[in-house]
């Protein structure tokens, strides 16, 4: 496979906006809120992050959802919100496609397009990815195994796009507490079996705020080149994914308690 390490030894680094994702010295960190929900938030929000260091801002302009019912985003209009948030403060964007007749919309406004769990075997979709010249950040599905999470990344590479970024959120297992298990042995797996960069997103697998922290530092513990966190100004009123979205202040004590982990694996954020 193009994606293994048998085909490339070396490690595939991703540059975004000064940002260095797979440098072994380096940890990515994303953030943003779940969802874009108006101008107010996004811009309260990037300028919280921009003043903590971070480069890329995350956050969902179009939102699967599994009640059809529940707040779905503000598609195009959300697009041009976070773009002007993220130039307004020198950020990089990371937002979901869902859709391949949405790509060239979101290629124009985004810097990194994600392909969520959901979609991780939207074949079709993967290899309109492939054509395009910008990083994807693929993550891994519901019930995938990391050998499908590998070859959903193959339809990408062998289309065209070698920048792919994976993405570890957990998976579906018996357990109840959390949404999803978060399989961090996928991360030191991975960087075994492909030259890929790999992130974790604690936010989504845990579903729980007290739980970010512990899993945040776990994975960059066990090697992972960066994390997603989601982050709101106001968690209580989110129109999505509440319980699961930190403070920017709890953002930013979380930051200052990750630095021992990140200085005894020799990186730094």
């Amino acid at each position: 496979m193009l994606v293994s390490t048998e085909t490339k030894k070396e490690p595939t680094i991703i540059e975004v906006n000064g940002i260095r994702i797979g440098d072994k010295n380096q940890i990515a960190i994303i953030a943003g809120p779940c969802a874009i929900e108006s101008e107010e938030l996004m811009d309260e929000v990037a300028s919280k992050l921009s003043t903590m260091g971070v480069k890329i801002l995350r956050g969902g302009a179009f939102k699967p959802r599994t009640d059809p019912y529940s707040f779905q985003g503000l598609g195009k209009e959300g697009l041009e919100i976070i773009r002007n948030s993220a130039d307004k403060y020198g950020m990089a964007v990371a937002t979901e496609i869902l859709d391949v007749r949405d790509i060239e919309l979101v290629e124009q406004k985004a810097d990194i397009l994600q392909v969520g769990a959901r979609n991780m075997q939207n074949f079709g979709l993967l290899k309109e990815l492939g054509a395009i010249k910008k990083p994807i950040l693929l993550k891994r599905g519901l019930s995938a195994t990391i050998e499908e999470l590998l070859l959903a990344a193959e339809y990408i590479v062998s289309h065209g796009n070698p920048e792919v970024i994976l993405c570890e959120r957990g998976i579906r297992t018996f357990e109840k507490e959390t949404r999803s298990t978060l399989a961090l042995a996928t991360v030191p797996l991975i960087k075994e079996l492909s030259h890929l960069p790999i992130i974790v997103d604690p936010s989504h697998a845990t579903d729980k705020k007290s739980l970010i922290e512990p899993m945040t530092k776990a994975a960059i513990a066990c090697g992972a080149d960066g994390v997603i966190i989601e982050v709101h100004a106001n968690p209580e009123k989110a129109l999505s994914d509440a319980q699961q979205q930190l403070k920017p202040e709890e953002f930013k004590q979380m930051l200052e308690n990750l630095k021992p982990i990140a200085n005894a694996v020799g990186k730094t954020f």
